[in-house]
């Protein structure tokens, strides 16, 4: 499947992770401290955009791990989710060993691989999500499994299936209307270097958006966070360049504080540069815009990648490193 059926699909994906949800054999966790999801990349992002739409009303803390290594307070105590997509990703497996070790309480959600056969052989809850798409167009599956372990687990009170379709009609409402914005979005970024802002607690929005800048564009760029740039990178901002184009995404969420810094931003970046969009949300809720920023988002770096002449699904870098790595 090409990229564009892959982004088309996304309320498809949302609409079959619920039945898988729906189906999935957990056991009840006990005693449980804090919860840990280790995963990388596509996989990983997943637990980002999970953490900040239920950090609010979450009884445990989450913490999100992209490493080889587990953080040293992990225990009996801690629920591991391990976050696979092909079940092979080496630095997960490594944390999965130590997750074993350490006799943390385990969930496995992957679409197979080393992940899985270590799962079955263990015994530890394992769901399963369909396989042989390319981990970043999988963020569905992921979030809404990790979703469902929490609820499950009794950590959020969530009711899921209807959480997530009201998001899919939303997308499907607005599906014309996010294509055409996405179009002339993309257009406004030929030749230029991104750089994506966010306000307070919708960073991992950001994070997702290079990431797809990044692999589907095949492009450079970064993102930042208010307030954290107000207190580091505002200062950079300090030459005229044109190359730079400036992209903020906004909700109905953010605190009044953090407007007021935009509003500052805003007068300072604009001395430097001339691109500078803002990106709003649509929806009635936390997770309806979210979702909506991350399917628009997707759609820019998809008619991004046409405007580059580029092959959004390939990643020959990624699969010649692990080539090397597996030496």
């Amino acid at each position: 499947m090409k990229m564009d059926g892959h982004i088309e699909g996304f309320k498809k994906q949302l609409q079959e992770a619920v039945e898988i949800a729906n189906h999935a054999v957990l056991s009840k966790k006990n005693n449980i401290n804090h919860v840990v999801v280790t995963g990388l990349g596509g996989s990983g992002i997943g637990g980002s955009v999970v953490n900040e739409l239920v950090q609010d009303n979450c009884s445990v803390p989450i913490i999100v791990n992209k490493d080889y290594f587990l953080p040293g307070f992990i225990n009996e105590k801690t629920l591991v989710v391990i976050s696979s997509y092909s079940g092979n990703t080496e630095e997960t497996l490594n944390c999965f060993e130590q997750a074993i070790a350490k006799k943390a309480q385990i969930i496995c959600v992957t679409s197979g691989g080393k992940v899985a056969e270590l799962a079955k052989n263990n015994g530890f809850d394992l769901v399963i999500v369909p396989g042989g798409n390319p981990p970043r167009t999988c963020l569905g599956y992921s979030v809404v499994q990790l979703l469902n372990i929490l609820n499950y687990n009794g950590f959020i009170s969530l009711e899921v299936s209807k959480v997530i379709g009201d998001v899919a009609q939303l997308l499907e409402q607005e599906k014309s209307d996010i294509r055409e914005k996405a179009k002339q979005i993309a257009a406004t970024l030929k030749g230029k270097i991104p750089v994506i802002y966010s306000l307070g607690n919708t960073e991992s929005i950001a994070v997702r958006f290079r990431q797809q800048i990044n692999e589907n564009s095949k492009m450079l760029c970064w993102h930042n966070v208010i307030p954290e740039m107000n207190h580091n990178e505002i200062v950079g901002w300090r030459n005229a360049n044109n190359d730079l184009a400036v992209m903020v995404l906004r909700t109905d969420y953010e605190f009044e504080k953090n407007i007021k810094r935009l509003s500052f931003c805003k007068k300072v970046i604009s001395k430097y540069t001339s691109n500078y969009t803002e990106l709003n949300a649509k929806g009635k809720n936390r997770f309806e815009q979210l979702f909506y920023l991350i399917h628009l988002t997707d759609w820019i770096s998809y008619e991004l990648a046409l405007i580059n002449n580029v092959d959004p699904i390939e990643v020959h870098v990624i699969d010649e490193l692990k080539n090397a790595l597996a030496v």
